[in-house]
C-alpha cells in the first residue's frame, strides 16, 4: 500500500538508483525488482547500491547499468572523511532522479537521500524510527510479508507504481566469463567433469542455521557410496579450514572449493552441478537462481519466505511446533534444538527422493 506520494515514476527520465544492503542472498532475491525496473524504464540508467561483498552479482547482471558498492573496513578519520567524500561524488555524479531503497535501515534511507534523486522510494517505518520516514518522498507499507517469498518483498516496494513484472523468480544469467572461469577451477582442482556434481553448503553467517558437522559427513558418505557423483563443499575463506576437516573425514570424490571462488565464480561453479544441498544462506539462493535443483535445511527461519520455489526444489525441516521461530535460535539463544534434532535419515530420505525424481 502506497501510502505517501502519487503513483506516477513515468515523468522521471534520469538514473534509477536500487539501495539493496541486505546479504548476498538478499541481493539475489532482488533480481526481479531490478529487471522489472529495467523492462519498465528501458532507457533510463539503473544502478545498484549493494555491500561490497554482493557487488560481483551487479556486475554481472545484464539489467543493470553499473554498481555502487559500500564496505565498513576500518580506516582513519581522515581516510574515512575521504571514502565518505568519494561516496557522495560517485552518488551525485549519476544525476539520479529515482531512489528505491528497499530495507528498513538506516544507512540505506541516508543513501536514498545522499543520492539527490527528487522520487525517493521507501518502506514505511513504524518501529520507533519514524524520523527515519522524512527522508523519503514517497513511502510503501505492504501487508503480509509472512505468508510470502522474500523476493516478493522487495517487489511490494515498486508494485504500487503499476509496473509491468514480467518474472517474480530470482535468474542469474552467468556471462561468458564467468563459464570460461567455472571451467579453469574445476579443471585446477581436479574435479571430474564427465560425472554429476553435487554442491554441499554446510555452512552460515550464522551458526544458528547450521545443522551438525558429522551429519554432513555421513551424508556425503552415503552419497558417494551410493551414487557415481562427485561432492564439491562450498563456503567462505573463513571456512575453508573446516570444510579441510570434513573433507579429510570423507570417502574419496570430495573436493574443497571453500574460499577457493568469488562470489561471480561461485555463480558459474553452481550452474555446473546437478543439485545443491545446503542450509538456508546465500548458496542456496544463488543455486535456485542459476537453475540447479536444491534441497534446503531449515530450522528457526521459515521456507515460506526463504525456500525457492518450483518442483525442482526440495525442503526438509523438523516437525516442531515452533517450527518455525523466526528467531535467531531458540529464544534468540543462537542454538536450534530443530536443527540439532534433524536426523541424518531424514535428511538423506529427501535428498535420495530428489535424485530419484532427477535420474528417472
Amino acid at each position: 500500500m502506497l501510502v505517501k506520494g502519487n503513483h506516477n515514476l513515468k515523468k522521471y527520465s534520469g538514473g534509477i538508483l536500487i539501495v539493496q544492503l541486505g546479504d548476498i542472498g538478499d541481493v539475489v532475491l532482488t533480481m526481479p525488482t531490478i529487471r522489472a525496473l529495467r523492462d519498465n524504464f528501458p532507457e533510463n540508467k539503473l544502478f545498484v547500491c549493494v555491500r561490497e561483498a554482493a557487488r560481483e552479482l551487479i556486475e554481472d547482471c545484464q539489467w543493470a547499468n553499473g554498481v555502487i558498492s559500500i564496505n565498513k573496513q576500518k580506516r582513519s578519520t581522515i581516510d574515512n572523511i575521504i571514502f565518505q567524500f568519494n561516496f557522495i561524488y560517485t552518488l551525485r555524479k549519476y544525476h539520479f532522479d529515482i531512489a528505491i531503497e528497499l530495507r528498513t535501515g538506516t544507512r540505506g534511507a541516508i543513501i536514498a537521500f545522499l543520492s539527490g534523486a527528487a522520487c525517493r522510494i521507501g518502506r514505511f517505518s513504524n518501529d520507533g524510527r519514524l524520523w527515519r520516514n522524512k527522508f523519503f518522498t514517497h513511502l510503501v507499507s505492504p501487508a503480509n510479508e509472512l505468508s510470502q517469498y522474500s523476493a516478493e518483498h522487495n517487489l511490494n516496494i515498486v508494485s504500487p507504481f503499476h509496473l509491468r513484472i514480467r518474472d517474480r523468480l530470482p535468474v542469474l544469467i552467468i556471462p561468458s566469463k564467468r563459464k570460461k572461469m567455472t571451467q579453469t577451477i574445476l579443471s585446477k582442482e581436479n574435479i571430474p567433469i564427465n560425472k554429476p556434481i553435487i554442491a554441499i553448503h554446510p555452512f552460515s553467517l550464522w551458526k544458528y542455521k547450521e545443522w551438525k558437522t558429522d551429519r554432513f559427513i555421513s551424508l556425503i558418505n552415503h552419497i558417494t557410496a551410493k551414487y557415481d557423483f562427485s561432492i564439491i563443499i562450498t563456503g567462505s575463506p573463513k571456512e575453508r579450514l573446516r570444510a579441510n576437516e570434513m573433507v579429510e573425514k570423507c570417502n574419496t570424490g570430495v573436493f574443497n572449493l571453500a574460499g577457493k571462488t568469488s562470489i561471480g565464480d561461485l555463480s558459474g561453479i553452481l550452474q555446473a552441478c546437478m543439485l545443491f544441498i545446503g542450509v538456508d544462506t546465500a548458496g542456496l539462493h544463488i543455486a535456485a537462481a542459476v537453475g540447479i535443483s536444491t534441497v534446503g535445511l531449515f530450522g528457526p527461519s521459515s521456507p515460506i519466505c526463504w525456500a525457492p520455489r518450483g518442483n525442482q526444489h526440495s525442503v526438509v525441516s523438523r516437525s516442531m511446533s515452533c517450527v518455525p521461530c523466526r528467531q535467531k535460535g531458540c529464544q534468540d539463544s543462537e542454538f536450534s534444538l530443530c536443527l540439532e534434532e534433524l536426523t541424518f535419515q531424514e535428511v538423506r530420505k529427501k535428498v535420495d527422493g530428489q535424485i530419484a525424481r532427477m535420474t528417472i
